[in-house]
């Protein structure tokens, strides 16, 4: 039985050591805690953020018995300080095997625990709801001796009915406060950034608006194939699984409106108002702005892919897309007239994570003589992943006695300049819980309004049509291409 601790701060100053709580994660063997989720915990415990008095309650529904050796399965242990980072985390954890809707289960777990404590559904998402209520029947929810939060992975509904079908559960049973619905993308240092770029940096902030800036890309790029993950992503799809939550996320955090301050619904009231601003497609626009591929056969450098409809668990009538691209618009003061691209993929010819923020064309009239396919607009990338940092795209002159331009680059790398180790992504968002922060977290109407964006996307869909084929390995369908190139533009390549 763990043992009862005394009754620690609600939150604590960023930067400090969380307070003393229990985490208990449902599903805490499944491939999430294995391979994110420990591993994040093993890193806030080298970095002082957590101490032993976090204790650890992996709920699973098979016996114990290697339990410790799975959840180490991705863990460096030849590296000293994450070693004995990992040897304090293990005096820390606990196992409790039941099922997850077995009431029995949760009074056994009401005996066991006090004081502070987070849960943490590591599940499939069917068992959101039914958790969330079991938990509430057992009186753990309710905040008496401690705080009591409960962190949601995506994917937070399949439309904007079941969201908000969700959203009236979750609501029921405690306070908006108590729910992290978490988004790993914004776990990424980069994403963060976004922000302090933004806000922090007063020449980007003065031209941050429809008056110098062209258009905006936002790319999400895979390599990999569906897998042996089949039987999920038919049933869900690229629009559904990657749009409403991490595309969004984006496209929020680079139109939203200067906060008062970082306070947390400072932040996410900005970007819900950002969000509400988009305008949301008509049944016209839903065909005309929004593109749907599948990927067929090819291969993504020496690895061979097999075409979508020969993946493992997926139907052969399935017109499920593995790519998505659409053209949004914002109609507010700072981006009227600023379409939004957006675009991600499976099994693409380069795993790319990236916003390109394009410049409207300079006036050309004084270089009149010069070649103006020389001269470029000006762009700023924000690279996400693979290699986090920040491209800016400017023109310089040419050596010479001719008044000739190149465009040329100035490039960050976090990799350069900081020791980011090996993050998980999951790190920040882990510390945000057991600190309080809700900053990095979808509100319940944000998650609402990214689904109501979307569903006049999935109700064209769902009246028939195929999903135009495209070659793994390449980037994307050509329908896409001409998307951008009936307004006069590219994409950004995919490199």
């Amino acid at each position: 039985m763990l043992k009862p601790r005394k009754k620690a701060p609600q939150t604590v100053e960023p930067g400090e050591q969380a307070p003393a709580a229990t985490l208990v994660i449902f599903g805490g063997v499944g491939d999430l805690s294995r391979r994110l989720l420990t591993p994040a915990l093993v890193n806030l415990t080298r970095d002082g953020l957590i101490g032993a008095d976090l204790t650890i309650v992996v709920v699973s529904r098979g016996p114990d018995a290697q339990f410790e050796r799975e959840l180490e399965e991705h863990l460096d242990l030849s590296d000293k300080p994450t070693k004995a980072a990992w040897a304090t985390r293990c005096k820390t954890l606990s196992y409790f095997q039941g099922e997850f809707d077995d009431p029995a289960t949760f009074e056994g777990l009401a005996k066991q625990l006090s004081g502070n404590v987070a849960f943490y559904f590591a599940t499939a998402a069917s068992f959101f709801g039914p958790i969330a209520q079991s938990l509430a029947k057992a009186g753990l929810l309710k905040e008496t001796e401690g705080f009591r939060r409960v962190v949601v992975e995506k994917p937070f509904g399949h439309d904007l009915a079941s969201a908000r079908a969700l959203n009236k559960t979750l609501l029921s049973v405690m306070g908006e406060t108590q729910i992290f619905r978490i988004d790993h993308f914004l776990g990424k240092e980069t994403v963060q950034n976004i922000m302090v770029a933004r806000f922090g940096n007063a020449f980007l902030e003065a031209v941050w608006n429809a008056r110098y800036i062209d258009h905006v890309q936002i790319t999400a790029a895979e390599t990999v194939d569906v897998g042996t993950r089949g039987a999920f992503y038919d049933a869900t799809g690229a629009l559904r699984d990657m749009v409403p939550n991490h595309l969004f996320q984006l496209l929020a955090m680079i139109g939203m409106e200067p906060p008062n301050s970082f306070d947390a619904e400072a932040v996410r009231n900005e970007k819900v108002k950002l969000l509400q601003a988009v305008r949301i497609p008509t049944s016209k626009e839903a065909k005309a702005d929004a593109v749907r591929g599948r990927y067929t056969g090819g291969a993504i450098g020496p690895k061979k892919v097999m075409p979508y409809l020969k993946a493992q668990d997926v139907a052969k009538s399935s017109t499920t897309e593995t790519y998505v691209a659409m053209k949004l618009m914002v109609d507010s003061w700072r981006w009227a007239g600023v379409p939004f691209y957006l675009r991600t993929g499976k099994a693409l010819a380069a795993r790319d994570t990236e916003i390109v923020i394009q410049f409207k064309p300079i006036a050309l009239a004084m270089f009149r003589n010069t070649d103006i396919s020389k001269i470029p607009p000006n762009k700023l990338i924000i690279q996400i992943q693979p290699n986090e940092g920040l491209d800016l795209h400017f023109n310089a002159k040419v050596p010479g006695p001719v008044v000739d331009t190149k465009e040329v680059r100035m490039a960050f790398r976090y990799a350069d300049n900081f020791d980011l180790g090996h993050r998980t992504g999951y790190e920040t968002l882990l510390y945000d819980v057991l600190i309080g922060d809700q900053s990095l977290f979808q509100r319940a109407d944000q998650v609402e309004r990214g689904w109501q964006i979307v569903q006049p996307i999935l109700n064209a869909w769902s009246k028939g049509g195929e999903p135009e084929d495209y070659k793994a390995g390449s980037e994307g369908p050509s329908e896409a291409d001409e998307l951008l190139k009936r307004d006069g533009r590219a994409w950004h390549p995919v490199t």
